[in-house]
């Protein structure tokens, strides 16, 4: 559902587009680049953003709405002082949400059940969609709406995919515990994964995956740390307390089993399985996060910031929150250290963007990405916005 609209700062712009009363670091200020009308024929829920090579424009996914396929990839065109033009490249496709460039200069979508690729620089665009991975889970099999299909490549190109929990603590219909351990968690197909997909010499893609992690129940964000290792941020368990659990970043090792549904926090076992012997969470079998987010803040996209124009950013961890409770709609950052791990306490780079009846609805980032110039834009998916941060005064 959409929110509210953005009241201009009067007579105030930021880097040339209209300047909104989102709060922000010292130096930094927020303009509003592009807002959808919404229904049909129009962008609806705009979710990650890729710029393209050597343009300065965007393309947006566009999930579209739950259950539907209403989803589609929009190419957005945007100067300051001109209004931005969105024009749909792709329409009709399942919740689309990962917008990725591929090791073979090919954009690749994360629709609903596949991840597929095109060229969008093809005369036929639609013509030159390839499928990539398919026979993903479908979210019309449960409520949860965990398995979109989020992922990242590797720094051998590989393709590292999530397979999101089908429930919630992996509990029966009356909160109880159906086995000794949790066998969605288990098998072939299992949930709560990452499941890594290669090429054959020939370049095509291989059906065959191996699972390089488990008991993540729900990997939205990722990031390449500079050394090249795989940083995920977990959407965790969603209990009625609202001082727990936290959400973490983890740092994915092959093999290691991240708690799910077993485990919370660092070591504290989760409400539905506390008192099991299916996993000791103090112990070697659960690998604990290497940071933890506020409680039910939602974490949708990661990035190490590298641009020019906030020096005070450089080489910091920046996290999209876009959960709907105090804790979310925000960004936050975080100091690294020489291996790129997060380090000590978050920073909100937004500092005020809660609601504010005629000023700003909360907001409800989702992807990040960074211009050419250094600035900050950041797809606001409830209000079907795209915000660019930017230093005051460029």
């Amino acid at each position: 559902m959409a929110q509210g609209r953005y009241a201009q700062v009067k007579d105030e712009s930021c880097g040339g587009y209209p300047r909104i009363n989102v709060e922000t670091i010292e130096g930094m200020c927020a303009g509003l680049v592009f807002r959808s009308p919404g229904g049909r024929g129009n962008m609806r829920l705009p979710r990650m953003m890729l710029r393209l090579p050597g343009t300065d424009d965007w393309l947006v996914s566009d999930l579209g709405g739950w259950n539907v396929t209403a989803g589609g990839v929009w190419r957005l065109s945007a100067k300051p002082g001109e209004t931005a033009k969105a024009t749909r490249v792709l329409g009709g496709l399942e919740m689309p949400h990962t917008l990725a460039l591929g090791p073979d200069g090919r954009v690749y979508v994360g629709e609903m059940g596949r991840i597929f690729s095109f060229d969008p620089a093809a005369k036929d665009v639609k013509a030159s969609i390839v499928d990539v991975i398919t026979g993903l889970p479908d979210n019309r099999l449960h409520d949860n709406r965990h398995p979109l299909s989020a992922f990242v490549f590797d720094r051998e190109g590989a393709l590292i995919v999530n397979i999101g929990a089908r429930s919630d603590q992996c509990l029966d219909a009356k909160g109880a515990r159906p086995s000794v351990t949790c066998a969605e968690g288990e098998g072939k197909d299992a949930a709560a994964v990452l499941r890594r997909y290669t090429r054959d010499a020939s370049g095509k893609w291989l059906a065959n995956y191996t699972v390089i992690a488990s008991g993540l129940r729900n990997s939205m964000a990722f990031a390449m740390t500079p050394q090249g290792r795989l940083l995920q941020a977990e959407n965790s368990i969603d209990i009625p307390d609202e001082d727990e659990p936290f959400d973490e970043i983890n740092l994915i090792g092959q093999g290691k089993h991240y708690g799910w549904p077993y485990c919370m926090d660092k070591v504290k076992p989760t409400p539905g399985w506390a008192g099991s012997k299916a996993m000791d969470c103090a112990g070697a079998a659960h690998t604990a996060p290497v940071a933890l987010l506020d409680p039910h803040s939602a974490p949708l996209d990661m990035l190490y910031y590298s641009g020019p124009m906030f020096p005070k950013l450089k080489g910091r961890l920046l996290v999209s929150l876009h959960g709907y409770k105090p804790t979310g709609g925000r960004i936050v950052s975080f100091a690294t250290g020489a291996d790129g791990l997060p380090v000590g306490a978050a920073q909100d780079m937004t500092t005020g963007w809660d609601a504010r009846p005629r000023i700003r609805p909360q907001g409800s980032p989702v992807g990040m990405a960074v211009a050419s110039d250094g600035s900050i834009w950041v797809a606001d998916d409830r209000s079907r916005a795209i915000v660019r941060f930017a230093k005051v005064g460029s």
